[in-house]
Formats: structure tokens, sequence, C-alpha cells
């Protein structure tokens, strides 16, 4: 508990202290004579010892012209109860309702810890090596990118980098949900937010402190309630235009009936008085305000967001907003990139062909070509282009490349030493109208003509993630409808892999555009209230990660334009996280459901009940304190995902 809550538990005892043989007095349990007005007197004490400052709140919000809301409510029922001689429905109404915001400040309060603590993987420093090898603590905001600094065990790695000495386990369950440590050795990437737990490793920053993984995290998790979902803005709306219905409906309650029967004399022999019938209806009126609060409905909605959210984030699922939770769940169509998304995007060079035949090459001849190509595709950073370069594995020597053109979608066109070379996919080759032999190996075909000439081709194969089938399988299961990769591979290769994984539809051969045409069309398809979500990772997939209803990205190898652009980011680039995000989504929408239907049928039932005489206090405050607590309890259930 905080000082805040403390504070008001204690006020709430000895409130409770207080009011308990008042009460019992009151109701003649404990026989005590004494004045009425003593009684009075004595009340206030509990009254105003737990509710001054829901007092003070009603009175500000007067002042301030925002009168209507549950401040208000709780202090016209309790000061009206109170006069009407219900000196002790009143103080409970009270004592009660604070127990309630309490039970309700508690819940918050513990769901937000827990959120934290998970959260709670910005470092707080750096260690650089000083003179004499001296460790030197420093601000992380105060590293450059490129400066080698020191791990212990025990520590967070405060800055993504890259392992230049030592080997260790990292624990990365507060980034990715995974609970396997993960092995890392000189040259392997780590990020920020990871706790080392063995060996001390050297690390060469790659990133500043404000964009490392650590810190995108926590801007993308407490940046999340910005953005309201129809649901909250619902209710946020319905609670402006319901608090003030509810204050006039009982203040008609309080003035119409009375009125009615003096004018009419009907029901008039149900009272001894004109005092008793005013009396009834004005005590009516009041448990009418009681039962009205809407502090179920308003404090539960945005709790649940919030705790599916966090839910979310502890199984390395960031959700940048409630908005798109609650989009998510209604995705019946999901479209994929394929590498980096269902495939590893680790390539290699697994053969190395000419002639019509396919025939395999000379040695010689396969360096060479080799040797172009890597030269070729020197300022490029793509897996593929990655992968040429490894396979060469010699010196590059970027100064041999001169007119060097990126043809996008196609491929690259430069001189090396002098001669003319290109190295691309078929397209490429008829754009340049050169002859060239097809491959009949499945993956991803590099052509290659050198002084205009075909020379032969590359194939480069890429691999499967370990759960892409599983994926596909879990996402059917969770009721989406179609699955779709859309892909600049070629035909052969997306045909491949769809029917690996087990996917409903592809598109292959597609340059970018083409696939923002393509999402374009897939959602003119979606049926009247279903969304669409695109799942990928490359700077490429940044345009149809904004287009697509909800666009999903891989955070953990994904490029930064990905992650900008998307509205969910799977920390560990599992494809299995996709039907898990929607499994979330689709309980906690559920539970927002069951909490504005519990509530407003309850409160419902027990304002007919109120108006009509056949609901006191007790049971308004049932309905209140009570209904809020069930809610707010349920609510808190979006916190706990079961495993897939």
């Amino acid at each position: 508990m905080n000082e805040k809550q403390k504070k008001l538990l204690t006020r709430i005892i000895v409130a409770a202290v207080f009011f308990i043989p008042l009460y019992l007095i009151s109701e003649g349990i404990i026989r005590v004579d004494m004045p009425k007005w003593m009684l009075f007197a004595l009340f206030l004490i509990p009254y105003l010892t737990v509710g001054y400052d829901i007092l003070r709140k009603a009175f500000l919000g007067i002042r301030n012209g925002k009168v209507f809301d549950e401040n208000f409510l709780m202090t016209v029922a309790t000061i009206g109860a109170i006069a009407l001689g219900e000196y002790g429905e009143g103080v409970a109404v009270m004592l009660l309702y604070q127990v309630g915001e309490l039970f309700q400040s508690y819940a918050v309060g513990k769901s937000r810890k827990n959120i934290s603590e998970l959260m709670d993987i910005r470092p707080d420093y750096a260690n650089i090596e000083g003179e004499g090898g001296a460790l030197e603590r420093v601000d992380p905001d105060d590293v450059a990118i490129g400066t080698i600094i020191v791990v212990q065990p025990g520590e967070k790695v405060p800055i993504d980098g890259i392992v230049v000495d030592g080997a260790s386990a990292l624990n990365t369950s507060a980034l990715t949900g995974e609970s396997k440590p993960r092995e890392v050795d000189v040259d392997d990437s780590v990020l920020s937010g990871s706790i080392n737990m063995s060996g001390v490793l050297k690390i060469r920053t790659t990133a500043e402190f404000g964009e490392s993984t650590a810190s995108k995290i926590l801007d993308l998790v407490e940046n999340a309630a910005s953005n309201k979902s129809k649901s909250e803005d619902f209710i946020a709306k319905f609670a402006r235009v319901y608090t003030p219905f509810v204050c006039y409906a009982a203040l008609a309650l309080a003035l119409v009936p009375p009125l009615f029967i003096m004018l009419t004399g009907v029901g008039m022999a149900n009272y001894a008085s004109v005092g008793a019938i005013w009396r009834d209806w004005l005590l009516r009126a009041c448990t009418f305000l009681v039962i009205s609060c809407p502090c179920a409905v308003v404090i539960s909605i945005p709790l649940s967001f919030f705790a599916g959210i966090g839910g979310a984030s502890k199984q390395g699922i960031l959700i940048k907003g409630s908005n798109y939770l609650e989009t998510l769940s209604r995705v019946t169509t999901v479209a994929f990139d394929k590498t980096g998304t269902i495939t590893k995007g680790n390539f290699e060079v697994t053969a190395v062909h000419n002639g019509p035949l396919d025939e395999t090459m000379l040695a010689e001849q396969e360096a060479k070509l080799l040797e172009y190509a890597a030269l070729a595709e020197c300022h490029s950073s793509h897996p593929i282009s990655l992968s040429l370069r490894k396979a060469y594995n010699g010196a590059i020597d970027a100064a041999r490349v001169t007119d060097l053109q990126e043809i996008s979608g196609h491929g690259i066109v430069c001189r090396v030493d002098g001669t003319d070379v290109a190295v691309g996919n078929e397209k490429l080759m008829n754009r340049l109208g050169i002859p060239f032999h097809r491959c009949h190996h499945v993956g991803t075909i590099i052509h290659m003509a050198v002084g205009g000439e075909y020379a032969g081709h590359i194939v480069i194969s890429d691999e499967l993630k370990a759960h892409s089938r599983e994926a596909i399988a879990e996402l059917k299961k969770a009721g989406v409808e179609r699955t779709v990769m859309l892909t600049g591979d070629a035909e052969a290769v997306a045909k491949q892999v769809a029917a690996d994984v087990g996917l409903t539809d592809y598109r292959a051969e597609m340059l970018p555009q083409d696939k923002v045409a393509c999402v374009e069309a897939l959602l003119k398809e979606c049926p009247e209230g279903r969304k669409l979500a695109f799942v990928g990772d490359g700077i490429n997939d940044a345009p149809v990660l904004s287009r697509a209803d909800i666009g999903i990205a891989m955070g953990a190898l994904g490029s930064d334009a990905a992650i900008e652009a998307a509205d969910i980011v799977l920390m560990d680039d599992d494809p299995l996280k996709i039907p898990k995000a929607i499994r979330i989504s689709r309980k906690c929408l559920g539970i927002v459901r069951q909490n504005i239907i519990f509530s407003l049928v309850v409160k419902a039932v027990c304002l007919i009940l109120g108006a009509l005489g056949y609901a006191n206090m007790w049971v308004a405050i049932v309905a209140d304190v009570g209904v809020m607590i069930l809610a707010v309890l349920n609510a808190i259930r979006c916190l706990f995902v079961k495993k897939l």
C-alpha cells in the first residue's frame, strides 16, 4: 500500500470504530438513552472522518462548473439520508463507498506495480573502462555509439550492442516473455534490458540510450494509455450524459410522485401525513442516486484494457494502445511478409549454377561469380547481400565498384574493375534484354550477367522459423479465416513456403508498392466489421504496416521503421505470439462486455426497485460498491494469460 491508501484505510477503521456502536444504538440493539441531536452529532464524526474528501471534491466540482460526478452523487445522497433522519444508512453509504474506493485503488495500483516490476528494465548506469582498467559508472545517456561498455554478472545490459569479448547467458524474459536464457558469444547482438547471468561481457554499443530497446519498450507501454479504445470513449461519453440524467431523474422522483399523490389523492391512504409522503420519496431519490453511481463501469473498463496490455507485455507482446487491442479482437485475415517473419532470414548460398542444363560450375568460375556478386552488393545491408558476402569470404574493396545503380524490386547494375555486372532477379535480366536460364531448385535465385552476357545464377535458401507452422494452425483455431503471404520472392519459393506452413493463399514477386495494393484489395474483401492484420519486419514493410487495420512488427530483428509504423510489436520475433495476441485481445474484450452488461443490468434492476420503494440504502450499497468490486476483480483477470 502507498501512503495515500494507508491514510484512507486508517480513516475507514477510525470511522468504523465510531459507526458500529452508534448504528447498534440507533437500531435499538444496544439500549442507550440519548437525545436525537446528540446521536446526530455523534454520527457526524464517522461521516466527516471518512467522507470529508468526497465532500470537498463535490464542492470543488460545483465551484468549477463540473457538477455531475460520483462525488456529487454520493454527497447529495448521503446528506439527504442524514437530513431525513437515516443517520446510519447515510454514514454506511459513505463508509462502504470509501471501502470500495480503497479496494479499487489497491487493485489498480497492484496491477500497475506488477507491470512496472515486469518492465523495470531501464538501467541506471553503464560501465566503461577508465584508466588502469578500472570500471567507471556513467549515465547511459552519456554513452556514444561505438563505445565499449562492460556488463558484469547480475547487471542489466544498458544499451543495445554487439559482444566484442566474453560469453554469457542472458535473461531476456522482461523483453520477450521467454524464460529460457539466451546464450551469447563474440559478434552476437544483445538488447538493452537483458540481464547478464554469468560471464563478463564487453559490448560495443550500436545505439544511443534513448534509441535502445529498453527505452523504446518503456515508451510504448507508457504511451499506450493515450490511445483510447472505442469502448473507453463510449464509456467516457456515456458517463457525461448518464450522470446528469440520473441526477435529474432523482430530482423528478423526489418531486413528481409526492405532488401527484397530494393533488390526486391516489395512494394517500398509504401515508400517515403529507410529511411522510415527502420523506418517503426523498429517501427513494437518495437511494436512487447511490444506486446510479457509474463507478463500476467507469473504473473497470479502462482497467480491463490496461490489464490486457499489461498481460500481453508479460508475454513479450507490446500493444501501443487499447484501440489496437480492441481492433485486434476482430481480425479474421492475417497477411505476412516472408523473410524474417515466416522464415528466419538467415540466407545461405547453397549452389552456384550455369548452363542450359543447370550444371554446377567449376570452382574457379564459382569463386569469380561470388566475387562479382559480393562486390556488387557491398553497400547493401539486405540479408541476401550479407549471405553473398559471407559466401565469398574475401576482402571487399568498395573502390573496385563504380557506377552502381540499385533498381527497386529488380537488383543492382554496376561496374566492377571496369566490367559491367548485373545482379538480380529474372525481371532484371528481362529489363536488360539478357537471355537467362531458369533454375529448378527452390530458393531465391540471383541471376548474374557479366560484360553483358549471362554468367549463371546463385541459389540462396532460407529456413522456416521453428513455430511458423504451429502459428498458422493456432491462427485457424483462433478463428482467423484467411492467411496470406506477400513476398518479393519467386513463384516457386513462395508456393513451397506457403504449402509448408499451411497458408490459405500467397502472392509472389511483389514490389513494396504491390504489397500496399494487395493489402488494399484484401481490406475490401474483408466482411463488414472484420479486420486485417499485416505482419512484417523490414523497412519496405512500413507502408503496408501503416495501411493495414493492425500492423504487427517483429521487434527483435525488425527495422526501426517497421517498429515505428506498427501498432503491435513482438519482442522475440516468434510468429506464435500472433495467435496469442489475438486471444488476449478477445479475452480482454469479453471481460469488458461482461463488466458493461453486468454493471448496467444490476443497476437498472436496482434503480427500478429503488424507485418503487423495494430497495433501501443497503441494497443501494450492494448495487454500487459490490458491483464495482466484482467488476474490478473481473477486469484484473486480463493480467493473467494462459499459455498456448
